[in-house]
C-alpha cells in the first residue's frame, strides 16, 4: 500500500462523487465527521454498481475504511470508484476519497479508502443475481 503521507496526483478519470464540505458535516474537534464520508462513500459505490445492475442494491459491508487524513470544512471531497468483483449476486466497489484544501489552491491528498459490497434484492429485499447471472 503506497505511503498516504507521500506526494500524489488525484486521479484523472472521472469521479462518482464531488462535493464541497459545510460546516453541518462536522464534528465536535471541527473536522468533518467520519460517518459523512462514510455515507458519501455508500452513494459514489451505489453509482458504480448501478453500472453494472439496474435493480434494487444494498450495502451489505463496508471493509478495509482507513482514514489518513482529515477533512475541512470548504474542502472540496472527491470520491473516485472502480469496480473488484462482480458476483452471482454481489458487487465489491474500491472507493478512494480525496480531499483538495480550500486553503491550498490545488493541493489534494487521499483522505479514506474502504472497500464496499452491495447485492442486488428483489422487491422483498431477497438477494437476486446481478443482472441475470
Amino acid at each position: 500500500m503506497p505511503d498516504a503521507d507521500a506526494p500524489a496526483a488525484m486521479p484523472d478519470v472521472m469521479p462518482s462523487i464531488r462535493r464541497v464540505m459545510t460546516p453541518q458535516d462536522t464534528n465536535a474537534v471541527g473536522t468533518v465527521f467520519g460517518g459523512a464520508i462514510l455515507s458519501e462513500i455508500d452513494l459514489a459505490a451505489a453509482i458504480e454498481a448501478h453500472k453494472h445492475h439496474c435493480g434494487k442494491l444494498v450495502t451489505v459491508a463496508m471493509d478495509k475504511i482507513e482514514f489518513h487524513k482529515p477533512v475541512f470544512v470548504g474542502d472540496v471531497m472527491t470520491i473516485f470508484t472502480n469496480t473488484l468483483r462482480i458476483g452471482r449476486t454481489s458487487i465489491t466497489i474500491k472507493a478512494d476519497v480525496w480531499a483538495q484544501r480550500r486553503l491550498t489552491i490545488g493541493e489534494a491528498v487521499k483522505v479514506t479508502e474502504a472497500q464496499v459490497t452491495m447485492v442486488a434484492v428483489d422487491d422483498d429485499f431477497q438477494p437476486t443475481p446481478v443482472n441475470g447471472r
